[in-house]
């Protein structure tokens, strides 16, 4: 027969916590100074021009066109990543997550937009030739060629100071 032993009225609760992984101490915050350093004026307008290549080119009959598919496919591909990075910036949600090298994250992202927006620049330009003049969609082909090398080009100086923030704390 088993006995039956007397209830405890105390209670032992065990926590574990993940937090090696995560700071507690950071918290989001808004950081307004962010936007007029060059790097997030520059973000910004990466985030602005991309959306505008990518919509110039997303409302015309560009799946006519197969080259102008890759064009769509890394405007659409940067302009999601680079809005991830801005808010991230903007809300310091980086700091949260302290053991990413985010100086080196920022690097390969901007010299793979640098160098796969260039291609695109380049295919977009490339792609718009006399015969496809007479197309509707001829001048906002034109104008997201021009956009697209305006990107380039904010991606190119992205990437020359996410070059001198990881030289500086390598």
């Amino acid at each position: 027969m088993d006995e039956e032993r007397p209830r405890s009225n105390t209670v032992t609760t065990t926590i574990s916590t993940q937090s090696d992984n995560f700071s507690s101490s950071a918290s989001l915050s808004y950081d307004r100074n962010f936007l007029l350093t060059p790097p997030g004026a520059l973000l910004l307008a990466e985030t602005l021009f991309g959306l505008l290549v990518w919509a110039l080119i997303s409302a015309t009959e560009y799946f006519r066109f197969p080259p102008l598919g890759w064009v769509i496919f890394v405007a659409g591909f940067y302009w999601v990543l680079s809005t991830s990075f801005l808010t991230m910036y903007i809300t310091r949600a980086f700091a949260r997550i302290p053991k990413v090298p985010w100086t080196l994250v920022a690097l390969c992202f901007n010299g793979s937009a640098f160098v796969l927006y260039l291609t695109a620049a380049v295919i977009a330009a490339t792609s718009i030739d006399k015969e496809r003049h007479r197309h509707h969609d001829y001048d906002s082909w034109i104008a997201s060629s021009v956009f697209a090398f305006l990107v380039t080009v904010c991606y190119a100086a992205s990437t020359y100071f996410s070059f001198k923030s990881w030289r500086t704390q390598s």
